[in-house]
């Protein structure tokens, strides 16, 4: 799974875009990709790299002649307003377009002049869907979330006999997933109460976040035909943060026999940047350390590759702002910080296992992890587990409660990778608000 570390991550550039070199999410080792339009536009979106507080237009910077050879054929499919028809090209492409944007970026480039007239400022722009996703499919690969959660309901066997064998996830729904910034209303479902012998139908009272990280298929597979695990890497084109909002009442109602339905599928967030996994290489770490009485993986869900750098150091953080918060002027209040290095499976093997069956992934495909959790309390992924059932409310510095989100509520993740000797890069912000529900 892993790869050679290109001079594109040297931690020694620097870039003529002076924002380039400030500490931030987007520096010139980072370049990731997203779908951008001006602000009032109502226009078809434009794909673009961040590097500081730009935005590099590619169809622009192709019209005047900046790429060649490979990299002129991926920035073709730049022309789209969608990632799709990149990420489909797969791994050298990306790498060769990756590198000429790099070179033209990099400080004393002999190409500045042509790239400074296709710069976008952000602050000129809104972000739109990176990818038109066709179909979503959350894992549940954290260990220590799956505990937390079972501890709750399943005392007595939290973890189910499965859990250490086989990389668990449900099909979600592509339809309702929203890039970061789009509000949302709180869902409407059919919800029985501990105390009540029939369910009756309202607004979710238990509305929840959950911290993810998202993988974004490249190239695709043919159905029928698995990718084994040493092939993983070709087919992912980078990562984003997700955010998939989970109504906690209708979820216990509904989940059984067959799983998750309404409780998930009403709004789904990512991030509009998808950092590459050549961005990402130097953050790679072993994957999680199984104890020892744990199964090793079954042969196709088993790599030396892997298990010496299928995990990335990622950093995650969520934030919680209220309404009398944001009236108040008062700084989003932070919640949890984990790391994505701690889940017990990695991107390669949940990849390779959702197609070991001949179930074929499509370009622009949708993997989320399942929510990130660690082992102390403050890097928990969700209000379930912080609050533990909202027995353990979180104080606010308004004086307000939160055992679960109420409406007006604004979530923003982040996520970044910071290593000894990199440039630290990051994903952005994924931001959603909590909307009242429809009437009855």
């Amino acid at each position: 799974m892993t790869a050679t570390i290109s001079d594109t991550n040297d931690p020694k550039l620097t870039s003529w875009v002076e924002t380039g070199n400030a500490p931030g999410d987007f520096p010139i080792q980072n370049l990731p990709f997203g779908v951008f339009r001006r602000i009032g536009s109502d226009g078809p979106g434009r794909v673009g790299v961040a590097i500081g507080d730009q935005i590099v237009d590619i169809g622009a910077c192709r019209r005047v002649g900046l790429f060649s050879d490979m990299a002129d054929e991926a920035a073709e499919t730049c022309e789209d307003s969608l990632l799709n028809s990149l990420v489909a090209l797969g791994t050298e492409y990306h790498s060769a377009l990756r590198r000429q944007l790099s070179e033209s970026l990099r400080a004393g480039s002999s190409t500045k002049a042509k790239v400074e007239k296709c710069l976008v400022p952000m602050k000129a722009v809104e972000m739109i869907m990176p990818v038109k996703v066709g179909d979503f499919t959350d894992f549940y690969a954290s260990m220590y979330h799956a505990t937390n959660v079972g501890s709750m309901f399943r005392p007595d066997n939290p973890l189910l006999p499965n859990y250490k064998h086989v990389p668990i996830a449900y099909h979600g729904r592509s339809s309702s997933i929203v890039v970061s910034g789009t509000s949302f209303r709180r869902p409407l479902g059919q919800i029985k109460e501990n105390d009540s012998a029939n369910p009756v139908f309202k607004a979710s009272n238990l509305l929840d976040y959950e911290l993810e990280v998202g993988l974004i298929v490249g190239p695709g597979n043919t159905m029928g035909e698995s990718i084994p695990i040493g092939d993983a890497a070709k087919h992912i084109f980078g990562l984003c943060i997700v955010n998939d909002w989970s109504a906690r009442d209708i979820q216990t109602w509904e989940y059984q026999p067959l799983g998750p339905f309404l409780a998930k599928n009403f709004a789904t967030t990512i991030s509009p940047w998808i950092v590459t996994m050549e961005a990402l290489e130097p953050f790679r770490t072993p994957s999680f350390t199984r104890a020892a009485t744990d199964p090793n993986p079954l042969p196709y869900l088993n790599s030396p590759d892997d298990k010496k750098g299928g995990g990335i150091d990622i950093t995650l953080e969520v934030y919680l702002s209220s309404q009398k918060m944001r009236e108040r002027h008062a700084n989003p209040l932070l919640l949890s910080r984990g790391n994505f290095k701690d889940m017990y499976w990695t991107i390669a093997q949940m990849l390779t296992h959702h197609t070991s069956n001949g179930c074929n992934l499509r370009s622009g495909d949708l993997l989320g992890s399942g929510t990130v959790s660690g082992t102390s309390k403050d890097s928990r992924g969700c209000l379930l587990e912080l609050t533990w059932r909202g027995t353990e409310p979180i104080q606010l510095p308004t004086g307000e409660q939160r055992k679960f989100l109420q409406d007006g509520d604004e979530v923003i993740m982040k996520g970044y990778c910071a290593r000894s000797a990199c440039v630290p890069i990051g994903f952005g912000e994924c931001r959603g608000l909590v909307l009242p529900a429809a009437s009855l």
